[in-house]
């Protein structure tokens, strides 16, 4: 009666099993028939009533019975994952007939292009790359450059203040008065890009915010014959071979004497054109012999010490490279003005 007993325990174990249709269900069977509390656990306190000849058996039949039901209970879990991955698998196919995305490779915009070419020339001819701070004391950027304050010539550059010493570099000069300070009276030759900022208006030839590269050599027995010698070689690396430079007297605060340099035109070759307005030349930087007065407020002998300093403008020699005609181009991220300065 037993084994009977058993054995329609687990058929019926079976026929919910196979009607099962979740895995909740499988679950609540599953502690229903091999809980602690199940008919088949409760009956394993019969074995100590029957004859020793049958306790072995019947204990046999009740571990049969239990691993039975455990075998179809797992089985049927198999089923469920299997059709629950298929499913999955199905909802997440992906549809290779799709045409594929274009990805487009990014372009350097020309500005970073430019800062590169020009630090590499100069380096190349020997120079030391000096950085300094975008926000700075008026000491460095006015004072120690020979523009005490209410010097008239500060209005040449309108400057952003942030309280009365404090200020946006309006160039990056600071960096050599910096540069002189540290070096204390020994010989220098670097060069200092980075950005800058005036109060304009911007437009197509103007911005808020530009950038510089410029270059200060310091030394015994420098004169404007190192600075014109220096300049030449930037703009036949820069420009090419053919271009040809000029220097026109100019004024500077910090530079005496002071130059403007002119490069040939690029579209008439130095015989004159609408571009460069009859001249045959252009001009792309400043220039000058190192003032007296900021040797001598910078910790140099000038009678000693002379030295030549220039600035050229990123951006401008940008547009003289590529013939681009607005400024505001190198800030918008255009893709598509950028993309036409990608290396092929």
């Amino acid at each position: 009666m037993a084994n009977e007993k058993i054995t329609h325990i687990v058929d019926g174990a079976l026929e919910k099993i196979n009607g099962a249709t979740t895995v909740d269900e499988l679950v609540e069977i599953k502690n229903t028939y091999l809980g602690k509390k199940s008919e088949l656990s409760s009956m394993t306190s019969l074995i100590g009533t029957l004859p020793n000849e049958e306790k072995k058996a019947f204990g046999a039949a009740i571990h049969e019975a239990k691993e039975k039901i455990t075998n179809e209970v797992e089985n049927k879990l198999a089923i469920f994952k299997e059709k629950e991955l298929n499913e999955k698998l199905q909802k997440e196919s992906i549809d290779i007939s799709l045409p594929g995305r274009d990805y487009h490779v990014g372009s350097r915009n020309p500005f970073h292009v430019i800062i590169d070419e020009v630090t590499d020339i100069f380096i190349g001819m020997g120079f030391e790359v000096a950085n300094g701070p975008e926000v700075e004391k008026d000491l460095y950027n006015f004072e120690l450059l020979n523009l005490p304050k209410n010097h008239p010539a500060r209005d040449m550059q309108d400057t952003f203040y942030i309280d009365e010493n404090t200020l946006l570099r309006t160039h990056t000069s600071p960096v050599q008065a910096r540069t002189m300070e540290a070096k204390k009276g020994a010989p220098i030759r670097i060069i200092c890009p980075g950005k800058t900022y005036r109060r304009d208006d911007d437009d197509a030839t103007h911005s808020h915010q530009f950038a510089q590269v410029e270059g200060l050599v310091i030394d015994k027995g420098i004169n404007i014959g190192h600075l014109k010698a220096t300049l030449e070689l930037f703009a036949k690396k820069m420009f090419g071979e053919k271009r040809e430079i000029r220097l026109r007297s100019s004024f500077f605060p910090f530079t005496e004497p002071s130059v403007e340099v002119d490069i040939t035109c690029a579209n008439c070759g130095g015989k004159g054109c609408n571009i460069c307005k009859g001249t045959g030349y252009i001009e792309i930087l400043g220039a000058g012999m190192v003032h007296p007065n900021v040797l001598k407020m910078n910790g140099y002998d000038p009678d000693v010490y002379s030295g030549f300093a220039f600035g050229v403008g990123i951006e401008r020699v940008a547009m003289l490279r590529y013939g681009i005609d607005d400024v505001r181009k190198f800030y918008q991220n255009d893709v598509r003005f950028i993309h036409q300065f990608s290396k092929k």
